[in-house]
């Protein structure tokens, strides 16, 4: 099945702001459950903030469970990227800003990595490849409305 799944997604949405107000809101994790569909709540580890090598945990919700995720943060360019890897190795998730006239540009980007791939395989067996698809159904579904929800909660502030 893992054939008809693609390991990576990728969304854009224009924002009338600049980038580096974009990432200044997106890089604080605090803030993600104000827009993520399924992450409610983040906090970072020790007091450590949006810089590389800082470690951060995200609680997420859906209706048939509750968990929570260690991130490590890769990329911490600000008003150009913001990105994080989920368990250091499993998935990547990355914020692009680009100004353009008007506002900028956001591109959320979700990516299974090698590592996650072996981390499904090794916790979930035969149903592994069901358990990555579930996985890329929520990005595609989910990246469009956390960009929405981004660009709603920013011009309106």
């Amino acid at each position: 099945m893992r054939d008809m799944v693609s390991l990576t997604f990728s969304d854009s949405i224009f924002i009338e702001r600049p980038a580096k107000v974009i990432y200044d809101m997106v890089a604080d994790i605090t803030r993600m459950g104000e827009w993520s569909p399924i992450c409610k709540e983040g906090w970072w580890e020790s007091g450590a903030g949006p810089e590389v090598g800082a470690w951060f945990v995200g609680k997420n919700v859906l209706p048939e469970r509750t968990w929570e995720t260690r991130s490590l943060v890769v990329v911490a360019d600000p008003g150009k990227e913001f990105a994080f890897t989920v368990g250091g190795s499993i998935t990547r998730w990355s914020y692009r800003f680009e100004d353009v006239v008007g506002g900028c540009e956001v591109t959320e980007t979700w990516n299974l990595l090698d590592g996650g791939v072996e981390y499904f395989h090794e916790k979930f067996a035969g149903e592994a490849d069901a358990q990555i698809a579930e996985r890329e159904r929520l990005a595609r579904e989910g990246i469009p409305v956390t960009l929405a929800a981004i660009k709603l909660v920013a011009e309106n502030a």
